[in-house]
């Protein structure tokens, strides 16, 4: 009897450049998109303590950082935006001097030539009660006045100069009222990133400072609920038919499974999020010794492409597009 295997599957790893040859899924730099955040009213960047590394842009570092994406060579930038003053409707959103819409016209100006400028379309960052949207007199999330908020949201976004639009908040028919408006408009080139399976998930907590959050409970109504993986795959599809031009998954690492069936249900191109948990896990077990940093980064990338992401927004864009030249 022959003891030996006929198939040795190792003889494809036995070297680095065979390695190369047979590795099935890639990471690049373009494959890449930084979130950044932009404080109105800060003269130095501040940082944020459970980010290391990350930080509130001024403007003026902003356009810094900016330009340093597009040197590294990622695909795009995603902007985000943290007034001074809130209100309940969220004001400072459409406002066309609110910090997130001249942010984004510092930005375009600076760098939009080189890599795609976005910016997120949502209204808690602007509201004083921390939610998505506009409340009701009972203190629920009124999806279709919140639909108008967007809708206006949109418009100034794209005068600004961003060219696409991440829709964040997950209310019903986002996409279509969005897409409508903005063609009303003239504004057909502009795309949507439709946030289609976003999770109510424990990951976002370090984002909730990194934006000042003013949060008053949870978002749990109009968030995904993390036990739902057809759901998510539903709710892409949705907004496909609506008129989205990328579907998102988010969080990405805790949520692969919902990647992958998306990735093989929608047409469009699908991109997820490695939100700010998913960051600090990694950040905090390589700062204790307990992982390697670099190639825990790079792997937790490739995941995320491997389940079928088309691009990853990753604060570690810029420093893993570097690592990658």
């Amino acid at each position: 009897m022959n003891r030996f295997p006929q198939t040795r599957l190792r003889r494809l790893r036995q070297s680095a450049p065979l390695r190369e040859l047979a590795r099935e899924t890639s990471l690049e730099a373009r494959h890449l998109v930084l979130p950044m955040f932009v404080r109105e009213g800060l003269a130095e960047p501040a940082a944020i303590g459970s980010l290391p590394g990350v930080v509130q842009h001024s403007l003026d570092s902003l356009k810094r950082a900016a330009a340093d994406a597009a040197e590294a060579g990622v695909g795009g930038v995603m902007l985000f935006g943290v007034p001074s003053a809130r209100d309940a409707i969220g004001s400072g959103a459409d406002d066309p001097d609110g910090i997130l819409n001249v942010a984004t016209r510092a930005v375009a100006a600076e760098v939009g030539d080189a890599l795609v400028v976005q910016t997120d379309l949502c209204l808690d960052e602007f509201t004083d009660h921390g939610h998505c949207g506009v409340l009701s007199a009972s203190g629920a999330v009124d999806n279709d006045a919140t639909l108008e908020r967007y809708c206006s949201m949109a418009l100034a976004q794209a005068r600004a100069g961003s060219q696409v639009l991440g829709l964040s908040g997950m209310m019903d028919g986002q996409v279509a009222a969005a897409r409508e408006t903005l063609d009303a408009e003239g504004f057909q080139d502009t795309l949507l990133l439709a946030y289609s399976a976003k999770y109510a998930s424990a990951f976002y907590g370090p984002f909730r400072e990194a934006v000042d959050s003013q949060l008053q409970g949870d978002r749990r109504a109009y968030q995904m609920d993390p036990g739902n993986r057809r759901e998510g795959v539903r709710e892409a599809l949705l907004d496909q038919d609506e008129g989205a031009d990328i579907v998102m998954v988010k969080p990405a690492m805790a949520f692969l499974d919902v990647l992958r069936e998306v990735r093989n249900a929608v047409d469009l191109p699908v991109w997820a999020y490695q939100v700010s948990g998913e960051y600090a896990m990694i950040e905090a077990a390589a700062a204790n010794g307990w992982i390697d940093r670099r190639v825990s980064v790079l792997e937790s990338l490739l995941s995320i492409r491997r389940a079928g992401a088309d691009v990853v927004l990753s604060y570690w864009a810029v420093e893993a597009a570097r690592w990658l030249r």
